[in-house]
This record gives structure tokens, C-alpha cells and sequence, in this order.
């Protein structure tokens, strides 16, 4: 069975997250969605509530399972048996820290591959903190994130 584990703090999680869940979910078995503890970034949303809005939008898709983790990503995606660390990428700026990452990553754990999603157009310009920015000043956010996780942010904004 081809794991796959596709990684980030998803603070909090968009449609363009799930748009590249969805799409990885079809080129492996099993794709588990990682939520990242508060690394080097000041997250708004718990580790608890970043989980649980991941694990409601997954829901329908059968071979997600999510999970969290603190530490190296590759050390985890070992753990797991995984074989990728799936990516996502909007644009260019992207690629360029994308690719830093995925050649460390591949210099500590040569087995383990990074595959690159692009973004579907739509979702291009997507990035939390412009949903964060957006929702603090009374933006409608409702075609960029989950019913649930836009309830949550109205909430911390209020």
C-alpha cells in the first residue's frame, strides 16, 4: 500500500488544502492529512481545533486519515510508512521555498519522494492569513473555507 503524507499547520484549513487532499487522495492509497504542532509560526486555532476542522472537511474522502505530529516530517513519514510528502503549490514564491524543502528533505531521506500539487486556479491566491486578514475585518470568507472553520474564525475575531 502507497502511503502518502501531505503536512502543514492548516491554520486553518482552506479549499485549497482539501483541493489538494482530494487530488492526492487518487495517486495514492492512503494520504494521511498532518497537522503540524505550533511550529514557527504562531498558530490561531489549537492543534485540537486545527485537527478537528480537518478531520470534519475529510470526511467523505475514505483513504485520508488524519493526524498530527511535531518533529521532522520525514522522521514521521517514516514512522507511518510512507513513501511521498505531498505539496502544494500556488505559485512561483511558492516553489522556490517548496523546493529548498523537498531537496533537505530528500538529502536526510533519499526514500522518501516529494510530489508537487498545483493548485487548481481557482484556489490560487488562497493563503490563511489572507482569510485571517479578510474575516478581521468583516470579509466574506464562506467560498474560501468550510461552514465550520468560518463559524470559528468569526468567532476569534469577534
Amino acid at each position: 500500500m502507497k502511503t502518502a503524507v501531505y503536512a502543514g499547520t492548516f491554520d486553518p484549513v482552506t479549499y485549497g488544502h482539501l483541493d489538494v487532499a482530494e487530488r492526492a487522495t487518487k495517486i495514492c492509497d492512503q494520504l494521511i492529512i498532518a497537522v503540524a504542532e505550533d511550529n514557527y509560526k504562531n498558530c490561531l486555532f489549537s492543534l485540537e481545533e486545527r485537527r478537528s476542522f480537518v478531520e470534519e472537511a475529510t470526511k467523505n474522502l475514505p483513504n485520508v486519515r488524519v493526524d498530527s505530529f511535531d518533529g521532522l516530517l520525514v522522521d514521521y513519514c517514516l514512522r507511518q510508512g510512507g513513501c511521498a510528502i505531498i505539496r502544494g503549490l500556488r505559485a512561483v514564491s511558492d516553489f522556490d521555498k517548496e523546493l529548498q524543502m523537498a531537496l533537505m528533505n530528500r538529502k536526510m531521506c533519499p526514500q522518501i519522494d516529494t510530489v508537487f500539487l498545483m493548485s487548481a486556479s481557482k484556489y490560487l491566491f488562497i493563503s490563511s492569513s489572507i482569510i485571517k486578514n479578510s474575516v478581521a475585518v468583516g470579509g466574506d470568507i464562506s467560498y474560501l473555507v468550510t461552514p465550520l472553520v468560518e463559524e470559528a474564525l468569526r468567532q476569534k475575531y469577534n
